[in-house]
C-alpha cells in the first residue's frame, strides 16, 4: 500500500486515560507531520445546551450519546476524500463549543482518537485499521485523576464521584467490549516501542519508518 496516494484512517481507542492518546501521538511523531494527523473524538462533544436538552441537567460525559458521532463520520469521510475539514474546538471547562474551530487537512495517515470509537458501527466501517489500549482500571483512575486536576479545573472529589457514577459503568458496558472490533489489542503501561513498529507493520511502512529506542 502506497501511503503517499492513501488517505489511511486508523482508530485508536481504549478507556479513558488508558494511554490511547499518549500512544497517537508517538504514532504522529514517528510518520511525521507531513504523513499523519490526529483527529480526536472529544473534539466532537455536543455543546453542553444541546446536552441538556438531549440528557437532562445530570449530563453523562462518557455515554455515546454525549458525542456527535454524525458529524465525526461525516469529516471522516471528506478527510478520505482529500477535503479539509472544521473540527469543532471543545472547551472542557465550560462544556462548551468555541465560536472558532480547527481546519484539519487530509494526510495520509489519519489518526482518530477516543474512548468510544469502536463501539460506533457508522465509525468502524470507516476505519481502515484499529487499535486498542488496554489498561487496568487502577492506573486508568490515577492518571484521569492528575489530568483533570491539571488540565480541565476538576477538583479531585468531583473526578472521584464522575469516576464511580458515569466512566466506569460507561467503560464496562460501551468501551471494554469495543476492544473485540479492535486488529490489534496493546496494554497501556510500559514501553510503547513494541506496539508502534506492531502498528507501523498493519500499515505495511514499518521498514520505511524507523521507532527509536527508549519510546
Amino acid at each position: 500500500m502506497d501511503l503517499q496516494k492513501t488517505h489511511l484512517i486508523v482508530g485508536i481507542s481504549g478507556g479513558s486515560a488508558s494511554g490511547k492518546t499518549t500512544f497517537a501521538r508517538e504514532l504522529k511523531r514517528v510518520l511525521g507531520e507531513k504523513l499523519c494527523a490526529i483527529v480526536y473524538q472529544d473534539s466532537y462533544y455536543l455543546d453542553h445546551g444541546k446536552l441538556v436538552v438531549k440528557c437532562g441537567e445530570d449530563i453523562n460525559f462518557d455515554h455515546p450519546d454525549a458525542i456527535e458521532f454524525s458529524l465525526l463520520a461525516q469529516h471522516l469521510k471528506f478527510l478520505r476524500q482529500g477535503h479539509s475539514v472544521p473540527v469543532p474546538d471543545y472547551d472542557f471547562v465550560t462544556h462548551t463549543r468555541k465560536a472558532d474551530f480547527q481546519v484539519q487537512v487530509p494526510k495520509p495517515v489519519i489518526l482518530i482518537d477516543g474512548i468510544l470509537i469502536l463501539s460506533r458501527p457508522e465509525i468502524r466501517e470507516l476505519l481502515d485499521y484499529s487499535i486498542f489500549i488496554k489498561t487496568t482500571e487502577e492506573v486508568r483512575f490515577k492518571r484521569r485523576l492528575a489530568r483533570d486536576v491539571a488540565e480541565r479545573g476538576r477538583t479531585p472529589e468531583g473526578v472521584s464521584r464522575q469516576f464511580e457514577k458515569y466512566v466506569k459503568p460507561m467503560h464496562d458496558l460501551f468501551v471494554e467490549p469495543s476492544q473485540q472490533y479492535a486488529d490489534k489489542v496493546f496494554r497501556g503501561e510500559g514501553s510503547m516501542r513494541g506496539p508502534l513498529i506492531e502498528t507501523l507493520e498493519l500499515f505495511g511502512y514499518s521498514s520505511r519508518v524507523e521507532v527509536p529506542k527508549g519510546v
